[in-house]
């Protein structure tokens, strides 16, 4: 259920988290031999989260389809504390324990977006943040058909969760990107931008 945003958010306060104290993440040490035979170690941040599939979370990279408009894509916008900014992202989110990976890009998409979809393609599993974190994801191509009169769908977020849903036409995907890096307090997700970016090269290079 979508919610009326009453103030912008605060950070009250950032301290030091003992790792037997978080709910989601922890943070250890890798100590491993290198290419030239030299001990080295390294510090990582890994989910607690990881179910059976074997993967942290999906993106739902998507496309909208109505009779009478230009294809579109739905962004999501919403806060996010470890960057103290809003970010504008595909739909998202972690996979649960005993879901694979299209299921719980099926039941995300339709509880940020309200929206029901259908599953075009899966990416291979990629690295979320490689030099920091074990984490990992699927990018998982959807689409949706709409008719003529279609009203809104109801989200289905949970407590806690606040977001904004946008359509933007793929043809204006990338300037419109530009345009919210630009606005304060406002980050584009990297996932998003890279795909914006790789469309834009596309039509522009000059290379092949």
């Amino acid at each position: 259920m979508s919610r009326e945003k009453t103030q912008e958010p605060i950070i009250n306060e950032i301290s030091e988290l003992p790792v037997d104290q978080a709910k989601w993440v922890t943070l250890k040490r890798i100590d491993y031999t290198d290419q030239v035979g030299k001990q080295r170690t390294w510090e990582v941040a890994t989910r607690k989260t990881r179910g059976k599939a074997g993967v942290d979370a999906v993106a739902m990279g998507n496309v909208l389809l109505h009779p009478s408009r230009p294809a579109s894509t739905m962004v999501v916008i919403q806060y996010r504390p470890p960057l103290d900014s809003y970010t504008v992202e595909w739909p998202a989110g972690l996979v649960d324990a005993e879901e694979t990976v299209e299921q719980a890009a099926i039941r995300e998409f339709k509880e940020e977006t309200g929206y029901d979809c259908k599953v075009l393609s899966i990416s291979p599993l990629q690295a979320a943040d490689p030099g920091m974190s074990d984490a990992n994801m699927q990018l998982v191509m959807v689409e949706v058909q709409l008719k003529e009169g279609d009203e809104e769908p109801e989200q289905r977020l949970d407590d806690g969760e606040h977001i904004q849903r946008v359509v933007v036409p793929l043809g204006e995907l990338y300037d419109r990107l530009v345009e919210y890096s630009k606005t304060d307090r406002m980050i584009v997700a990297a996932k998003l931008f890279h795909f914006a970016a790789g469309m834009h090269f596309a039509q522009t290079q000059k290379y092949f």
